[in-house]
């Protein structure tokens, strides 16, 4: 058990279970663009753990930039997404891979399609280490999934509460 700020979570995903899924999905997306130099844009900013390890799993050339929202306040989802940093790169006729921490109610993932495509891409394909499927209100095509997690708040491995816990290197949930 931990305590971040004041809410206890409990153990979920281990070190060594993440390493592990991040890298097949590296094998995974270099087998399906190789020869394709695709623009991986990560999301800030609970993707950037995340973002990190797989971009070493990747053994392709790939372009790798950022893109800032925020969507929730504390421990839940504001049902609203903020621009925070814009996507400053060329996306026309480039492959996009857009990398996500978690999709839980898919409002952000709609957002951040719904703005690269607007950029003339030749693809685009969504990867998310984690997804909440029960919590889903947007339909929303997800192409990499790390793991399929319960609708339960979760910390750690980038991923935030109030701010905090991004940097633990497992994963945790709200113990109830």
């Amino acid at each position: 058990m931990i305590e971040v700020k004041d809410k206890i979570f409990k153990p979920y995903l281990g070190q060594p279970t993440i390493e592990k899924r991040v890298k097949e999905l590296g094998r995974e997306i270099s087998k399906d663009y190789r020869g394709k130099d695709p623009i991986i844009i990560g999301v800030l900013n609970g993707a950037y753990i995340f973002l990190s390890d797989l971009s070493k799993a990747i053994d392709i050339p790939a372009e790798i930039s950022f893109i800032k929202i925020s969507s929730y306040e504390g421990d839940s989802s504001t049902g609203k997404v903020k621009r925070l940093i814009g996507l400053d790169v060329e996306l026309k006729n480039r492959h996009v891979l857009l990398v996500e921490d978690i999709v839980d109610t898919g409002l952000s993932m709609i957002n951040l399609l719904s703005q690269v495509n607007e950029k003339e891409p030749a693809s685009v394909k969504t990867v998310t280490l984690l997804y909440k499927p029960d919590a889903l209100r947007h339909n929303v095509a997800l192409d990499y999934i790390g793991f399929q997690i319960p609708n339960k708040f979760v910390v750690g491995y980038g991923l935030d509460y109030d701010g905090f816990g991004r940097n633990i290197p497992e994963i945790y949930q709200l113990s109830t």
